[in-house]
């Protein structure tokens, strides 16, 4: 099942196919931890800025990597609906899961802008980079955030995502993008980590490393 072999290869060939087609005026934003070496990968091919934009998944308590939903920057707040119900958490709890992860996109934006504003979208093509979808929460944060920056156009890209979770960024008659790219999407998906053969944690060094070479 493997499909790429590390994240670096991925935003390769990610880079590849939007060097075919590259979005107008587009500033690219990695999600960290893990969409950070992809997105740098990216910016190098497109010779676009790059920065972060912080999200967090917002876990089940007992299972935290099924997303309830995602908190970012700009007070961005998303939830999945289904997940919080079958999982039978109250909104008490949900609420402190989300003020836990608020913290740590605080601490983080900190972190890995040293200080600096985050990078104009004004007028700009938002490309939002990640190593993969799961539910999509992550994402629909970012998208938020972009679109609350004022960025004219958001576009995601992703190596692998599930069918359905591409078809509901693009879908319906507010879509959280205006364009998806994705370069495998398949039925049987599981997860994002069985997409690769190297997943190992992108620490927050590598990211702070990643974002001043490539600035």
């Amino acid at each position: 099942m493997h499909g790429f072999q590390d994240r670096v290869d991925a935003g390769r060939r990610l880079a590849a196919r939007l060097v075919a087609d590259p979005p107008p005026d587009a500033v690219v934003l990695g999600l960290p931890r893990g969409g950070v070496p992809v997105a740098a990968e990216v910016a190098r091919a497109l010779g676009a800025p790059l920065d972060v934009l912080v999200v967090r998944k917002v876990g089940v308590p007992w299972h935290e990597e099924l997303a309830m939903g995602a908190v970012g920057e700009e007070g961005a707040t998303v939830r999945n609906p289904d997940v919080v119900r079958d999982s039978g958490v109250d909104e008490h709890t949900l609420r402190a899961a989300e003020r836990r992860e608020r913290i740590e996109v605080e601490r983080r934006a900190g972190l890995f802008r040293g200080g600096r504003a985050p990078a104009s979208l004004a007028g700009r093509t938002a490309l939002i980079v990640d190593d993969g979808i799961a539910t999509g929460a992550t994402v629909r944060a970012a998208c938020a955030i972009a679109r609350a920056r004022g960025a004219a156009r958001v576009v995601v890209a992703v190596p692998v995502g599930p069918p359905d979770a591409l078809a509901a960024l693009r879908g319906g008659a507010d879509p959280d993008a205006d364009e998806v790219i994705c370069l495998e999407a398949p039925d049987g998906f599981m997860s994002v980590g069985m997409h690769y053969v190297d997943f190992r944690q992108t620490s927050d060094a590598e990211v702070v490393a990643l974002l001043a070479e490539v600035r």
